[in-house]
């Protein structure tokens, strides 16, 4: 039970660690802002195909390989719902109403906040899922490369919110709700066991279908929308590659 906890707090912790690196990022020239949401973009993306999809398909029952490619669609249609229903999340940010809808990167910025949220539930289940075993090796390896991951994601939650307007102290509280979705999910996958074992490969894709959508959608978008197409592809490659180099580092498998 207290190895449980620790692997929630250090999850939750890797993520707050990352947005008080976020608060560092305030206002940037356009330049500089398509180039942090190119880096933002390709850890997402490496998050989605290499932590998510990959694991949901190798994790998958003999022969039920089409549940992950069922989940990673249906994530990205229910992203796609849910992209029609940010224009009335003003709340959320704490912007006027009028503010919010004239915002035009505020409605994106939520969705891929959103994205990052989704996947922190079957993330913290993947670790929590390996805490019934008897020996817990691979419940911290796992917790160790969601950690390494956290850090990076962290910033992605923190520092798109700040160039968008939002408080610094309501884009953090909007940032430990998100960690705490990983202490969620952590109890759910230890106290569900190995029925979770059928789930969570569903759930993993499901959550990168998701942050696929976002990135293709949105984010990839809006970084080429300023003419600065090539260095936003440049830190989209560099994201990609930093969250690789920190899962490889971790483990030869990442999670």
């Amino acid at each position: 039970m207290t190895q449980v906890w620790l692997s929630a707090a250090g999850l939750s912790l890797a993520t707050v660690i990352g947005a008080v690196i976020g608060f560092g990022i305030k206002e940037l020239p356009h330049k500089w802002n398509d180039a942090v949401l190119g880096f933002c973009a390709g850890i997402m993306l490496a998050a989605a195909t290499l932590g998510l999809i990959v694991p949901a398909v190798e994790q998958a029952e003999p022969g039920g390989w089409w549940l992950p490619l069922i989940g990673v669609a249906v994530g990205a249609l229910f992203l796609n719902v849910l992209d029609l229903v940010t224009p009335h999340m003003h709340k959320i940010t704490g912007l006027d109403q009028e503010e919010h809808r004239n915002n035009a990167s505020i409605n994106r910025i939520l969705l891929f906040v959103m994205a990052i949220a989704l996947h922190k539930l079957p993330e913290g289940m993947a670790a929590g899922v390996g805490f019934n075993a008897e020996d817990t090796g691979d419940a911290w390896a796992v917790t160790l490369g969601i950690a390494l991951q956290n850090i990076p994601e962290g910033m992605v939650v923190i520092a798109p919110l700040l160039l968008a307007g939002v408080k610094k102290w309501r884009a953090l509280a909007i940032s430990l709700a998100i960690a705490l979705l990983e202490v969620v999910g952590v109890w759910i996958g230890y106290g569900m066991g190995a029925i979770s074992s059928y789930l969570l490969p569903v759930m993993l894709a499901f959550a990168g279908g998701a942050m696929l959508y976002v990135v293709s959608d949105e984010m990839i978008p809006e970084t080429h929308a300023h003419g600065y197409q090539k260095l936003a592809t440049y830190s989209l490659i560099a994201g990609f590659m930093v969250l690789v180099l920190m899962m490889e580092w971790e483990s030869p498998t990442g999670i």
